[in-house]
């Protein structure tokens, strides 16, 4: 167990509570979908990926990048849906960290890389804002994980010393960097084994 106690939790979202919003499982589908050239979208997405989930260009941008650069014989706003569409609940997750939220009194923040229409269409769709008490996201500051900086900002924004913010995604190369910084790191798998490494951690769960 750790020394110092946890007085707030920086949670990931996509792999924790929701799927990911447009990873490469869900591009894969949008080129089976649309029938478009896998090695040229995920070439044109690596190129304009970076700058959108910063903040630093509009979704339609973005877009116009990926696959409107030409004309396409489907229109913006159907492609749109489907990438919003992508967006799922993981099964149990969103009312395990209610409760965990609810029994111990502290406040979860979001901590997470996700381009701005997207983290505000999650945000909306699964009420997210019910959960979280800030949200400290790539396309607001210009910063993505594993940035150390992100993490630091996180806890001066959280009003939080980094000894004692406890630090949950399901990435655990960005692990290591928030750990530098002084965070706790709980590498979530699953729903089960988060629930018993927070119960050593003496949470009420």
């Amino acid at each position: 167990m750790a020394e110092d106690k946890i007085k707030t939790i920086f949670l990931d979202v996509g792999g924790v509570l929701l799927t990911n919003g447009w990873d490469t499982a869900a591009r894969l589908r949008a080129i089976e979908t649309f029938h478009l050239d896998e090695k040229d979208i995920e070439k044109r997405h690596a190129m304009a990926f970076d700058i959108y989930e910063r903040g630093r260009i509009t979704l339609d941008e973005y877009l116009d990048n990926l696959v409107f650069f030409k004309e396409q014989p489907f229109s913006r706003r159907e492609f749109k849906e489907f990438m919003f569409s992508q967006s799922q609940e993981l099964p149990g997750a969103l009312d395990f960290f209610y409760d965990l939220k609810a029994k111990n009194d502290l406040p979860i923040v979001a901590l997470n890389n996700e381009p701005r229409e997207l983290n505000i269409y999650r945000i909306k769709k699964f009420e997210l804002d019910s959960l979280f008490d800030s949200f400290i996201s790539s396309c607001y500051i210009d910063m993505r994980k594993p940035e150390e900086k992100m993490y630091r900002l996180a806890c001066d924004i959280a009003a939080t010393e980094p000894a004692q913010a406890l630090y949950i995604d399901d990435r655990a190369y960005y692990m290591p960097t928030a750990g530098r910084v002084g965070l706790q790191c709980l590498h979530h798998t699953g729903i089960a084994a988060t629930r018993a490494e927070l119960i050593k951690y003496g949470f009420k769960i």
